[in-house]
């Protein structure tokens, strides 16, 4: 049942309105192309990254791009960078002031998949090269395109080039100005700026905080509650009251012999084998559980592999959540799985015949984070109230960004990007 509670989030007239959402143009992280699939950002290590995060002064590749065509032969492909602002809007410096080198390369990292049943080629970026390294600060967003055609934009991710000469101090407590230890969490921040050459911190910074990679829901804090020559406090502001939320939901496709974790059936039907997951149910109404999640993000995985890059199969996975249908809102699949978008892919559909919110997607094999967000008509912003509930215990992850624009600037130097857990 819906609560009160629901009901009131799902009719609320204030909106948070994600500031990096206002294509066009479109500079959300995403695959842009049907045929490519699996976009992700990889560490050193291979793993999916904390943050799409490099220090201004590194030049050595400390990032990943990493993604397949579902295609058994090579694309011709190369990519670019684009400077953006602190709100993702293209900035109209040229790029010989961004960029040491060339602002243009060829896709060269690539290999073929093994004996999987849906044949790929899967692509790899290292960011940043010695060929192509950031001039300044800021926003990049990297974009993937055929060789023949710049204007076709197949993928693209944002990446994060900060010079960290600002430090970050922070507090995350449940006892927020909206209610104590219940639905909410609550951020306080300190940014000392002493060695980041700003002189007005009052009104030269721009601090970005989103929770757990989502877009929907960042915010955007142009001054600070005081400041002084060094450090901006942030602290009792209304728009740093986040949503508790609950831990993510996962499953695992990690074999196609037997079910793994919240798989209910494994078949096949020509060309895919397809996983149907546990039919999911609110949990708006339960009590907390703690579970060790990854904030949403996923892990390609494939058993008995040394290589799940290249061995991993692509096969459908079958969600369904048992809720009643909401008239006048949506309900979207949310987490890395759909680079955090609300498109139709990600777009869970009410089937009256079996009374279920349902979508099938084409994933690879591994082990994913997910949840369900309700996006109320004419809303800009997604709610984990109805499907996932509200709980101050809730183990998320804040980025933080800084950016500092003095009178005058041309853009936006990115002084300090952290993590808060």
């Amino acid at each position: 049942m819906v609560t009160a509670r629901i009901a009131a989030v799902l009719t609320a007239a204030a909106i948070s309105v994600c500031a990096a959402a206002a294509p066009p143009p479109d500079t959300m992280t995403g695959a842009l192309n049907e045929r490519v699939r699996t976009l992700q950002v990889t560490d050193e290590a291979g793993m999916p990254a904390d943050l799409p995060l490099v220090s201004l002064y590194d030049r050595l590749p400390r990032l990943g791009i990493e993604f397949d065509v579902l295609r058994d032969d090579r694309d011709y492909l190369r990519y670019r960078l684009v400077h953006c602002d602190a709100t993702w809007r293209p900035t109209p410096i040229a790029e010989m002031e961004y960029i040491d080198g060339f602002n243009e390369a060829t896709v060269e990292n690539y290999a073929y998949s093994g004996a999987t049943t849906v044949p790929y080629t899967h692509y790899r970026i290292d960011f940043p090269t010695p060929d192509m390294q950031p001039l300044i600060s800021g926003n990049y967003l990297l974009q993937v395109y055929p060789e023949n055609d710049p204007d076709d934009i197949w993928a693209q991710v944002r990446l994060y080039v900060s010079e960290q000469t600002a430090a970050v101090e922070a507090d995350l407590t449940g006892r927020t100005d909206i209610d104590y230890n219940d639905a909410h969490q609550q951020l306080s921040l300190a940014v000392d700026v002493e060695r980041a050459g700003v002189a007005d911190p009052f009104n030269e910074l721009l601090v970005a905080v989103q929770q757990n990679g989502r877009c929907d829901n960042e915010v955007m804090l142009r001054h600070p509650l005081r400041a002084n020559r060094s450090t901006a406090v942030y602290e009792h502001i209304p728009q740093l009251v986040f949503e508790g939320g609950n831990e993510y939901r996962r499953f695992e496709t990690v074999s196609v012999r037997y079910p793994g974790m919240h798989v209910e059936n494994i078949s096949w039907a020509e060309p895919y084998y397809h996983f149907t997951l546990a039919t999911d149910t609110p949990r708006a109404e339960d009590s907390y559980s703690y579970d060790s999640t990854q904030a949403g993000r996923y892990l390609v995985r494939t058993q008995d592999s040394s290589d799940s890059t290249l061995d991993a199969d692509y096969a459908v996975v079958h969600f369904s959540l048992d809720m009643p249908q909401l008239p006048g809102a949506m309900v979207f699949l949310d987490g890395d799985l759909t680079s955090r978008r609300f498109d139709p892919e990600a777009l869970m559909t009410f089937n009256p015949e079996t009374g279920l919110y349902e979508r099938a997607m084409l994933l690879k094999q591994g082990s994913y984070n997910y949840q369900y967000l309700v996006v109320p008509a004419g809303a800009a912003r997604g709610y984990t109230a109805p499907a996932e509930g509200d709980f101050f215990q809730t183990r998320n992850e804040y980025a933080v960004r800084v950016y500092h624009r003095p009178p005058g600037a041309r853009f936006d130097r990115l002084i300090a990007v952290a993590l808060i857990r």
